[in-house]
């Protein structure tokens, strides 16, 4: 059944929810507004009608945020879900139901439908996802990280392939300090037990990570690395928060890997249960093309550590 959702913000950064009816299916609960498509609707024209008829407002700013397929016992629902980021009217209970604007943060206190889960992921991440060069030894690495936080970075993978733990820990604490200073979060590339240690605010799972982990660490934020279909369904049984999908074009670092290209991303992430990140030969030009093909936003490099 397709649906269309949307995630309605105001001027401050509030979020708009609503209560389901008690006799609805998955009565009682929060919801993002929405509802079905009608024959021969698309999902903007669908939402213009349910917002209108449910809270009285009149979209006029509003992008895709993630697509995705839940199934419940009785039924299997496919949801396209919209940002809004401006609209016209006041936002009222045309039919009665509850309403609320609320802080990304106090999500938490309220109970959604299942099928809602990956969308408060996706609300709670930023559009760019920066992974860190080699911090190399004698270079500005804490500099130039704190340029990109100054830029507007707020999701931070520390990643390293040459530096041994008694060197990689007591920099993942700066960096840890560094990012939270700016708002920022940081996970490490490595061990669960690397990122506790650290003070980091999640984890970042390769693929051989992926594939050994058992339980999900105790942390805030999992992310993984994904490059076909069977990972990210992987992910999604594990409890990942989220995914980076690549290559999507030709990058420098792995020349022999194949793209994707974004008809296949969007192909893969569509029938993901989690939100993906772009990843591969990108850089902040290629956001808009990201967005529109289902993805949380880009990860990258050199295209967000440049500046």
């Amino acid at each position: 059944m397709p649906v269309a959702v949307a995630v309605v913000f105001d001027d401050t950064g509030r979020l708009l929810i609503t209560r389901r009816a008690a006799t609805a299916h998955q009565g009682g609960l929060w919801e993002f507004p929405g509802g079905k498509l009608a024959p021969g609707e698309s999902v903007r024209e669908a939402l213009q009608r349910e917002l209108a008829e449910e809270v009285g407002i009149h979209i006029t700013q509003a992008r895709l945020l993630i697509r995705l397929r839940h199934d419940y016992p009785e039924r299997a629902v496919r949801l396209d879900v919209l940002r809004v980021d401006a609209f016209r009217g006041e936002a009222h209970g045309r039919e009665g139901q509850p309403l609320r604007w609320v802080e990304p943060a106090e999500l938490s206190r309220f109970s959604f439908p299942a099928a809602n889960k990956p969308i408060l992921r996706a609300v709670d991440l930023p559009a760019r996802y920066l992974i860190t060069p080699e911090p190399l030894p004698g270079s500005d690495f804490l500099p130039r990280l704190e340029a990109a936080l100054r830029r507007g970075v707020r999701l931070v993978q520390l990643r390293s392939k040459r530096l041994g733990e008694s060197e990689y820990l007591p920099l993942a604490r700066e960096a840890v300090a560094l990012c939270h200073a700016h708002g920022a979060r940081l996970l490490v590339n490595g061990e669960p037990s690397l990122a506790l240690a650290s003070g980091a605010d999640g984890v970042h799972l390769d693929g051989r990570r992926l594939r050994d982990l058992g339980e999900r660490p105790p942390l805030g934020l999992v992310g993984a690395s994904c490059h076909d279909a069977t990972q990210l369904a992987e992910a999604a049984a594990k409890g990942v928060d989220f995914a980076v999908l690549s290559p999507v074009a030709e990058t420098a670092s792995h020349p022999q890997a194949v793209p994707l290209g974004w008809a296949r991303f969007r192909a893969l992430s569509d029938e993901a249960t989690l939100p993906v990140y772009a990843l591969g030969g990108l850089d902040e030009a290629d956001l808009a093309d990201a967005w529109a093909h289902g993805a949380q936003g880009i990860a990258a490099i050199r295209g967000l550590w440049q500046g």
